[in-house]
């Protein structure tokens, strides 16, 4: 699916396990939002087919078969969350009971308030309410926790795993690599529209190829250590010594042939946001900067998306 030089998804096919959650990362314009509007029919591809549960998008969501939690999307003014809800619980093909729905989504305390009287994160609550109405099979939802505080997060991910305990599928897209690194059965990359890792958060991390070495080294500057070798990233501060390396063995036997004596030596795997980083780097750095770029904000999109 093309816009003009534009190619936003590019022959981008995912599997998406019943009853599992899946974390969709991407940087910024990877084309995270723009698969998320093809799988739900906001957007028709150009190129390519998107069939989910069987079916078009459009059928799976006439059907209610898909439950959606979107960035962006007005609410209506000078009602309650209640009524609110009961709206969209009657509209549902197989909705939940009200009372039902407010008790999965944690939001029982709010339910009198109104709604445009909520504040950010309460707003995202009730939102992931109305994704979850009526008994679906798969909850798409973008950016889920954005704008919720710590406690409201963790409500948050505690419904959204009873949910996949029912069997849903869960997929969601995030900028908060930690939360993706807890919650996910398992992660899905994309950059420049493309699929570029899949797997478990293990998985992922081990595909980056890189392990974190820090060790405390006194008095140390960064240009008295030598060329070190596997070294992608160097950071030293306040005799505390921060390496990211390819070959972690090779690294430290430098740095005691060069005549230092490191203490509190640790080495670790790299956290998902580090392996997310490393894998993107390499996938921007193996390619011309000419390349298309997907584009988030909603400019043209293009693709083919498959369950």
């Amino acid at each position: 699916m093309h816009y003009g030089a534009v190619k936003a998804v590019n022959d981008l096919s995912l599997c998406l396990p019943q009853g599992r959650t899946i974390a969709l990362l991407g940087p910024n314009g990877a084309g995270k939002s723009t698969s998320i509007d093809l799988l739900l029919g906001l957007r028709k591809p150009t190129g390519g087919t998107v069939r989910v549960l069987g079916g078009t998008p459009r059928q799976a969501v006439r059907a209610g078969r898909i439950g959606v939690m979107l960035q962006s999307g007005g609410m209506m003014r000078e009602v309650t969350v209640r009524e609110f809800l009961t709206l969209i619980t009657r509209l549902h093909p197989r909705p939940l009971e009200i009372d039902e729905l407010l008790s999965r989504a944690n939001i029982a305390d709010i339910a009198d308030r109104k709604v445009d009287k909520l504040s950010g994160g309460q707003t995202q609550r009730v939102r992931f309410a109305g994704a979850i109405a009526g008994e679906n099979d798969l909850l798409v939802l973008d950016e889920p926790t954005t704008g919720m505080d710590v406690e409201s997060r963790q409500s948050f991910w505690h419904a959204m795993t009873a949910e996949a305990r029912r069997g849903k599928t869960i997929l969601f897209a995030t900028h908060y690599l930690e939360e993706a690194d807890q919650a996910a059965d398992r992660v899905v990359v994309i950059n420049k529209g493309r699929l570029l890792a899949e797997g478990t958060a293990a998985e992922i991390k081990a595909r980056a190829g890189f392990r974190r070495v820090t060790f405390r080294l006194p008095g140390i500057a960064e240009q008295q250590l030598p060329a070190l070798p596997g070294v992608r990233s160097l950071d030293v501060t306040g005799g505390l010594v921060r390496i990211q390396t390819s070959d972690s063995d090779a690294t430290l036997y430098a740095v005691l042939d060069a005549g230092h004596r490191p203490t509190e030596i640790e080495v670790t795997a790299l956290g998902l946001e580090q392996a997310f980083i490393a894998i993107t780097n390499q996938d921007d750095n193996g390619r011309d900067e000419g390349d298309d770029r997907a584009d988030d904000a909603g400019r043209p999109p293009a693709a083919e998306d498959e369950r």
